[in-house]
């Protein structure tokens, strides 16, 4: 990995563990890998890494399902809430997202754009 790659890949990293929507597990590997940046363990880390990134990021019909979920109510806050999110993802999808939006899965999106230059 280039280092240009690698600090493109450390800022995203921040925002990502800097997100409200993180989860617990992308902000371990996040740290693992964050760890690992610059050492003889990085390539093995970003596998790691990239295997979570690639599990973490919510496309958006999942999205959009979830928040029409009794539980998506829940999470965002009553049903109401949770309207305005399944719509959100229609506006995502209709303009030819493929994933959520929120802060967390941004940054995943912008680091994965990244995975064969970070594989290398």
């Amino acid at each position: 990995m280039t280092k240009e790659v690698r600090d493109f890949v450390i800022e995203k990293t921040k925002d990502l563990m800097a997100a409200h929507s993180c989860s617990a597990e992308a902000k371990a590997a996040a740290q693992a890998w964050l760890d690992a940046a610059g050492t003889d363990k990085e390539p093995e880390e970003t596998a790691r890494y990239i295997e979570e990134l690639e599990a973490d990021i919510m496309p958006v019909d999942n999205l959009i399902a979830f928040a029409e979920s009794e539980m998506g109510a829940k999470v965002f806050g009553g049903e109401k809430a949770a309207k305005g999110v399944a719509e959100h993802g229609r506006q995502i999808k209709a303009a030819g997202g493929k994933y959520c939006d929120c802060p967390a899965c941004a940054a995943v999106a912008a680091i994965l754009e990244k995975k064969e230059e970070m594989l290398k």
